[in-house]
């Protein structure tokens, strides 16, 4: 299958397109290249041509001999999505559902959408489905819903969408994001032998390891049509839900000599626990392999290996909201965050 990633240097998609190469698929990424001077371990080696890009500005002709489209190309967390709200919604939004539309018009036949349990916004003691309502608290959350629900009333017998909720990833990627939380606290573990929670650490979040994405997207995008098409699903694992202390005191213990504190209840409301079992009953193809114990244990053997030091983890191309604001301050974005010149963007980090 000839398959087009969008946002494919990402923290996702640098993981996501050698797990398609591997599985025999043709890739194609397309990537604006905003963070591609945010290389963790390894280097950045090129297993599929990309398309040096933003997704605003994608046409028809580089939709070309495509059959699927994997769409992960947005401002991709809440604080970032703070930044500029009607940019976020310009990006993540209109340029969703413009994408979606070309791909339609191309006769794309899969378009898979990268969503978030985010969407649930303030939970309850009770599981989240697929079913139940959304409350977004933040833009970036709120676009989430506007793209499920306008890209929806495209599909039609040639063209199927699918939306995928991800819970908060986390896990080793060479393309790494160090605003996630279990990601964040490795880091601090490893670089300063102490986590200093600011909040209680009381609220409930469901985490998935990168790769168990990357599996979900693969078999949604194998999967038959009548399966996947136009549902949404949450990807994850219903183990996988944890209190935001559990994760700190899993990281705190598979670090050596890491400390541990706790602050006051924090002011951030957001709450939710998600009910994974609809992709594991439908899509019998998927399965988290991964839990959070092995993600800490996997980050941990990756700053052992590259000898990660404090101004490494700080470096500003591991945070998402750090690097774009770092970009505009330099002058080589502009407020609508497109590159001045074309001389401006970035050349693959082939180190």
């Amino acid at each position: 299958m000839n398959i087009l990633v969008t946002g494919a240097e990402g923290y996702i998609g640098s993981v996501l397109t050698p797990c398609l190469v591997e599985r025999g698929h043709h890739v194609v990424g397309l990537d604006t290249g905003f963070y591609v001077d945010g290389a963790l371990y390894g280097g950045i080696h090129s297993v599929a041509p990309c398309i040096r890009k933003d997704v605003r500005r994608i046409t028809k002709g580089d939709l070309g001999g495509v059959d699927a489209v994997v769409h992960l190309a947005e401002l991709s967390n809440d604080p970032l999505g703070q930044l500029n709200p009607r940019i976020t919604y310009e990006i993540n939004h209109r340029g969703a559902l413009e994408l979606a539309k070309k791909c339609k018009e191309a006769g794309i036949g899969r378009f898979v959408y990268t969503s978030s349990c985010s969407v649930y916004g303030m939970g309850s003691d009770t599981y989240r489905t697929e079913q139940s309502p959304t409350d977004p608290q933040t833009a970036y959350a709120r676009c989430k819903v506007l793209v499920e629900r306008d890209v929806a009333e495209l599909a039609d017998d040639n063209f199927s969408p699918t939306f995928l909720r991800n819970a908060t990833a986390y896990g080793p990627s060479p393309r790494m994001r160090f605003d996630l939380v279990l990601n964040n606290l490795a880091g601090l573990a490893w670089t300063t032998r102490e986590i200093r929670m600011t909040s209680d650490g009381t609220p409930w979040r469901p985490l998935v390891h990168v790769l168990d994405i990357c599996e979900a997207i693969a078999c949604i995008v194998e999967g038959p049509r009548d399966i996947v098409h136009n549902e949404i699903f949450n990807v994850g694992s219903t183990a996988e839900n944890y209190q935001v202390k559990e994760i700190a005191n899993v990281v705190a213990g598979s670090f050596p000599r890491c400390a541990l504190t706790f602050g006051e209840q924090s002011a951030d409301n957001r709450t939710y626990r998600v009910s994974f079992d609809k992709i594991n009953d439908r899509v019998p193809a998927f399965k988290c392999r991964r839990n959070i114990v092995m993600g800490a244990l996997e980050l941990r053997k990756v700053f052992e290996d590259i000898k990660l030091s404090w101004e490494h983890f700080e470096f500003r191309g591991f945070t998402r909201l750090k690097q774009l604001e770092y970009l505009i301050s330099t002058g080589q974005i502009d407020q609508n965050l497109f590159w001045r010149t074309p001389a401006s963007v970035p050349t693959r980090d082939s180190s």
